[in-house]
């Protein structure tokens, strides 16, 4: 096991917004553990500040440097920028294989002391994951040498991303109901709302969301669903009759739809934490879903000759949550079978999400084992560092 890494230690973030919020969502809250929990000295490289903005209200979106929570944030916007040695970080992570500057991989390469350079990978349930998680990548011209990393759900890949308090505190909220009725009321949740099942909303515009939307309001028993501004505009507009515009709320049938506005990341967890069903999308809220440890439904980023369909599949085998979740969530990211539709899937989910709130629990526990990626992340660049003399001074135990 390693030991602490050294105050001094730095480490380096490259982010390019792709997915609006997915992408920076990881990165900012993978930035923030780093510095609060292990002392590191984090830069974050943003190209989107505009996007970061949404989700985090403190940054300055025309700051080309600015530093919130203990860490530094700057904003890349140059692809040909050049650097010396000096501002090379210890460890330097590129997301999602983002292409850092060369003039960055270079200084990299002129460090007396290397850094560890590790490509952060997608969450992915393919047993494949397994096989390529810490592989080497010699860079082909340069003395560097690149490690893929990825977080996963197993003990041979990085584990998920996790705050060390973050299970307690979520123990906490939802062991009190006064607080999640004090968390919901701003957004205008009535204390007679809170009795019925309370669903969070958020996916990407290919969602059948008027289907569900219609669903729901046809049926029995009362939902309230909470749905953030900019979310399938057009079925929330459709369903309202007017602008889906924060604080617009409206109630058809069993069905009562509220508009909520973009809340940082601590409120989003909360409001995972405050829902009976969590509709996610991407990496970012998925992986905070199932620290949740509520039922949920994932909305899987599309890929090209749906790849994105095999990916869906592999982790609904690995999370085993039944038959009426496998068959809606292929329904809900367009794979589903025949002329099945939200109104014929919806009575079976709606009845296994008792079971589905157990299987999320187990689900929690077993994750918990397998460590949080920052902590796995810096053992591994330790181990690296140990190897390898030539990287950086990060020794391990």
């Amino acid at each position: 096991m390693s030991q602490p890494l050294p105050p001094a230690t730095t480490l380096a973030i490259f982010c390019k917004v792709v997915d609006n919020y997915g992408d920076i969502g990881i990165c900012w809250r993978m930035a923030r553990q780093f510095a609060a929990e292990h002392g590191v000295d984090v830069t974050l490289w943003v190209d989107d500040l505009a996007s970061f903005q949404r989700i985090c209200p403190q940054v300055r979106s025309t700051a080309p440097s600015q530093q919130i929570a203990g860490v530094t944030v700057r904003h890349w916007h140059d692809q040909a920028a050049q650097f010396t040695p000096a501002e090379v970080a210890d460890i330097v992570i590129e997301f999602f294989a983002c292409d850092i500057p060369p003039g960055y991989v270079a200084a990299m390469a002129q460090r007396a002391q290397r850094p560890v350079w590790l490509n952060y990978e997608g969450l992915s349930a393919e047993e494949w994951v397994e096989g390529c998680h810490t592989l080497p990548s010699p860079h082909p011209r340069l003395p560097l040498t690149k490690h893929f990393f990825f977080p996963g759900f197993t003990e041979r890949t990085g584990g998920l991303l996790r705050e060390t308090d973050l299970a307690q505190a979520r123990q906490q909220f939802q062991a009190d109901r006064a607080a999640q009725h004090a968390f919901l009321a701003p957004f205008g949740v009535r204390a007679e709302e809170m009795a019925a099942l309370k669903v969070s909303l958020f996916c990407y515009p290919s969602a059948p969301v008027a289907d569900l939307l219609a669903a729901w309001q046809g049926g029995a028993a009362p939902v309230l669903c909470l749905v953030p501004e900019g979310v399938a505009t057009q079925a929330v507009a459709d369903f309202l009759e007017q602008a889906p515009v924060a604080g617009a709320s409206r109630t058809r049938g069993a069905l009562t739809l509220r508009v909520l506005p973009f809340v940082p990341q601590p409120d989003y967890d909360r409001l995972l934490w405050a829902c009976d069903l969590n509709f996610v999308r991407g990496e970012d809220s998925w992986v905070r879903a199932q620290w949740a440890a509520r039922p949920f439904v994932w909305h899987i980023y599309e890929q090209d000759e749906n790849l994105h369909h095999k990916k869906l599949r592999a982790f609904l085998q690995r999370f085993a949550g039944g038959a009426a979740l496998d068959a809606f969530s292929l329904l809900w990211n367009g794979a589903g079978q025949g002329a099945q539709d939200c109104a014929s899937l919806w009575p079976a989910l709606q009845a296994a999400l008792p079971a589905l709130a157990v299987r999320a629990q187990a689900w929690e526990t077993a994750q918990l084992a397998h460590g949080d990626v920052c902590s796995n992340l810096l053992a591994f660049a330790a181990v690296v560092s140990s190897v390898n003399p030539e990287n950086s001074g990060i020794m391990p135990g």
